[in-house]
């Protein structure tokens, strides 16, 4: 399933309503760290492996399309 994700920094929740889901995460844009943050969160959200979560669109910006497995 795909969902549109929008991302706030320096704050810290996951709110999930039908295929749009908000999250706030704590770690910066550098290298990839705000991008694990989410997979982590979500993964932790859904009770399932991070290797189910992919981000298909937005690596690099605070919207992104992620697909989650089931």
């Amino acid at each position: 399933m795909l969902y549109n994700v929008n991302v706030e920094f320096n704050k810290d929740f996951c709110i999930v309503k039908e295929n749009q889901i908000k999250i706030g995460i704590k770690s910066k844009p550098i290298k990839g760290e705000a991008n694990k943050e989410i997979i982590k969160k979500l993964a932790k959200h859904f009770e399932i492996s991070t290797s189910l979560i992919q981000i298909k669109a937005g690596q690099r910006s605070k919207q992104k399309i992620i697909e989650i497995q089931n």
